[in-house]
């Protein structure tokens, strides 16, 4: 949409809004581009689209007729609706705040850009601790979301370019269950119209913008569970135990499933298949020795021998220079016009309600540049209400980096959230929720609040109930294993809170600076001494730190905090501190072990060979270049990756990636998989 359509909007919301009703003739005769149409039938399809437009932005326009004369049509915003959106606490408020900054602007639909935007709307003012306690989440943005998303609301279906495993694109025709995300990464899972079969898609393979299609035909099963489709990819009959023999406080995500102490030697698995527990060995595979079953040993073992043989001697690097280099997928991510729209409301919004608001204030809260919220506040001037003339435009001052808006009161509302808008803001929140500690209750009651503002839409009268922290724990209870491990990362995460919130106590004081000082004075409660576990090397560190805040990428949560044995900020893994210790504790580094040394990342560009059960590898790492070779083979170019995580996930992928260069990583990952290797073959 051009920004005169977007003018014409603003003038038709303003135009409308200001009075009680206004006739259909009126407005198409004070509203310019009506009046100027070259026939009444182009402007009456103008405005059809513009009634759309402004029912999806949430606004209540209500179309009446005359009693007496039913030619006669009234347009009016409805009063009454305004209040028909999320009722929200402030801490609400705040926590769907921190969602909808999950998000990434540039590569995001349109939903997810709109959602901050109509937030802003509502006039709430944020809990400045409670915003700096929650955790800053990313969420996997792409630009196809959307439309995937209003399919499964509306039950259409989509069609879209896929390239699956084996490399080439393909058209596909869908009719979308659900749409959801998984260990941080986006999913599709329906019915495949061409395959006459269900289907799952990774929604970062989809290569073109989904066009909707015809309704859906295929009836959608009552419950769709993405982590049961995705567990069943490596279900198999072949289950077991599987018991190892694990370094202290190492392989802590098997120690957690498997609800071992963090020091024991011995751990037992619960049940699982095969394939899922072997992936799960072999990614931890440098701290541990499976023990049983001995089957399971012997696949290890091979495994492990024909990493090594694989790597031996020099890459061959001449499949790289024949493959055919593949472009990046080029989607849309323009933002529409309804985008542009939703934030000038918002913007007056906001400023209205407040009385004035600084510039930078202002851009830093809808996270746009202060260039463009100057062009919006333009946009703004220029506009207002054309049933009266130019004294009743709008009024917008930025001088001096202060905004202030006047004679904008039809737009002085809340914004209603669509069904896609507010799945948008869920997604906001499950990336948050992994390190919530102790604003959980907080993400939950806006989880149940956002649910029934779907079920509202969708028609339905009985509201989609979450389960309770309660339920949660009453099914995890009959999984020891399980209740252990969130005893763990729940202790954790309440004292990094406790610290970051006493850290805010002290700041409040003026005896703390600001979270970037490496030298600001704080209270011992505002301290931690932690054990952590690093993924590149044996043993572990113990570390006196301030936390500062959490930081949440996909399904990985990070704190970020001043290090004494550093002397600097550091960011630590959460899931890899290992436990809070008493603060007496001797701060340690680990030893460096035996071996070859895994720290860092690795200079200069690493070439990858990658089979179709292996690609993961290269999406994992955002491999900077991709070329497509014979049989499905795929070659990847990674900048600088970290050397440890791209040794285990070498080993992860079971023989289905090979290094081809650099030399050096090639002898590493040949040392590492003919260490473990002997481990499971000595006797």
């Amino acid at each position: 949409m051009a920004s005169k359509s977007v003018e014409r909007l603003l003038n038709v919301i303003m135009t409308i809004g200001s009075r009680r009703r206004i006739d259909r003739a009126k407005l198409f005769a004070v509203i310019p581009d009506y009046a100027r149409a070259t026939s009444e039938q182009a402007a009456e399809r103008m405005f059809e689209r513009d009634k759309a437009a402004i029912l999806e932005l949430g606004l209540p326009l209500v179309t009446d007729r005359d009693v007496l004369d039913e030619n006669t049509v009234y347009y009016r915003i409805d009063a009454a609706e305004s209040g028909a959106v999320l009722d929200l606490s402030t801490q609400e408020y705040t926590v769907l705040l921190a969602a909808s900054r999950a998000w990434d602007d540039a590569a995001a639909g349109g939903a997810a850009r709109r959602v901050r935007s109509k937030l802003l709307s509502l006039g709430h003012d944020a809990d400045p601790d409670l915003l700096r306690r929650t955790p800053r989440g990313a969420v996997e943005s792409l630009p196809v979301l959307s439309p995937l998303l209003e399919a499964v609301t509306s039950a259409r279906s989509v069609r879209f370019t896929y390239r699956g495993t084996q490399g080439a694109p393909a058209e596909r025709f869908v009719e979308p269950w659900v749409v959801g995300v998984h260990d941080g990464h986006w999913y599709v899972h329906g019915w495949d119209r061409d395959r006459s079969a269900p289907r799952l898609f990774r929604a970062s393979r989809i290569e073109s913008f989904p066009v909707e299609g015809p309704p859906a035909l295929e009836p959608r099963p009552e419950r769709t569970e993405l982590a049961t489709v995705l567990d069943a990819l490596q279900d198999s009959d072949d289950r077991a135990r599987a018991v190892l023999e694990a370094a202290p406080f190492k392989a802590l995500a098997l120690r957690d499933r498997a609800g071992a102490p963090l020091e024991a030697t011995r751990i037992t698995l619960p049940d699982l298949p095969r394939p899922a527990a072997r992936r799960l060995l072999l990614a931890n595979i440098r701290w541990l020795e499976l023990v049983e079953p001995t089957a399971w040993r012997a696949e290890v073992a091979e495994v492990l021998a024909n990493i090594a043989a694989a790597h031996e001697g020099e890459g061959d690097t001449s499949g790289i220079a024949a493959g055919a280099v593949r472009t990046a997928p080029r989607i849309r991510t323009t933002p529409t016009g309804n985008d542009t729209l939703s934030r000038l409301i918002s913007e007056a919004s906001y400023v209205m309600s407040r009385g004035e608001v600084d510039l930078d204030e202002l851009s830093s809260a809808l996270g746009i540049s202060e260039k463009q919220l100057i062009t919006d506040l333009q946009v703004l001037f220029v506009c207002g209400d054309m049933g009266t003339g130019w004294e009743d435009f709008i009024e917008a001052e930025w001088e001096h980096g202060v905004v202030r808006v006047r004679n904008a009161e039809p737009l002085r509302r809340a914004l209603r959230l669509s069904a896609v808008e507010i799945t948008a803001l869920l997604a906001g929140l499950a990336a948050l929720e992994p390190s919530a500690g102790d604003t959980e209750g907080i993400v939950a009651s806006a989880r149940e609040k956002l649910l029934a503002g779907v079920t509202e839409q969708a028609g339905s009268d009985e509201p989609v109930e979450p389960p309770t922290r309660a339920e949660l724990a009453e099914a995890a209870s009959v999984d020891e294993m399980a209740s252990r491990t969130a005893d763990r990362a729940e202790s954790i995460l309440a004292a990094v809170q406790q610290a970051i919130q006493a850290d805010v106590d002290d700041s409040a004081d003026g005896s703390a600076g600001s979270e970037d000082s490496e030298d600001s004075e704080d209270s011992e409660d505002s301290r931690l001494t932690i054990r952590y576990s690093s993924v590149d090397r044996p043993g572990t560190s113990v570390r006196r730190i301030r936390p500062l805040r959490i930081e949440t990428d996909g399904s990985r949560s990070y704190l970020l905090a001043d290090c004494e044995l550093a002397g600097a900020q550091r960011r630590f893994r959460l899931d890899r501190i290992v436990e809070i210790l008493p603060d007496d504790t001797p701060q340690a580094r680990p030893d460096a072990g035996e071996g070859p040394g895994l720290g860092g990342r690795l200079d200069g560009d690493v070439w990858l060979r990658l089979d179709p059960p292996g690609q993961w590898v290269a999406e994992s790492f955002g491999a900077a270049e991709m070329r497509d070779g014979d049989d499905g083979v795929l070659y990847a170019r990674l900048d600088r990756p970290v050397r440890a995580a791209l040794v285990d996930a070498v080993l992860e992928s079971s023989g289905a990636v090979e290094v081809l260069s650099p030399a050096d990583l090639r002898n590493t990952i040949v040392t590492v998989a003919q260490v473990a290797g002997a481990r499971h073959t000595q006797q």
